[in-house]
């Protein structure tokens, strides 16, 4: 997955916006934007069991 972090300019000010493939998320500050990608790649990243095989019936 390709993360993309970027600085949005608005009239109001400015907000930051962390892009997932083609999936995007506003914050208000770049450290909320950053402290979400941390999040992110620290759950990409942690170990993921494959799901148990039911029991095969047998014949």
């Amino acid at each position: 997955m390709k993360v993309l972090l970027s600085e949005l300019k608005q009239p109001r000010g400015s907000c930051w916006q962390v892009r997932m493939d083609q999936h995007a998320v506003s914050f208000r500050s770049e450290a909320e934007a950053r402290a979400f990608i941390a999040t992110l790649e620290a759950r990409l990243q942690a170990p993921h069991g494959l799901p148990q095989a039911r029991g095969a019936s047998a014949g």
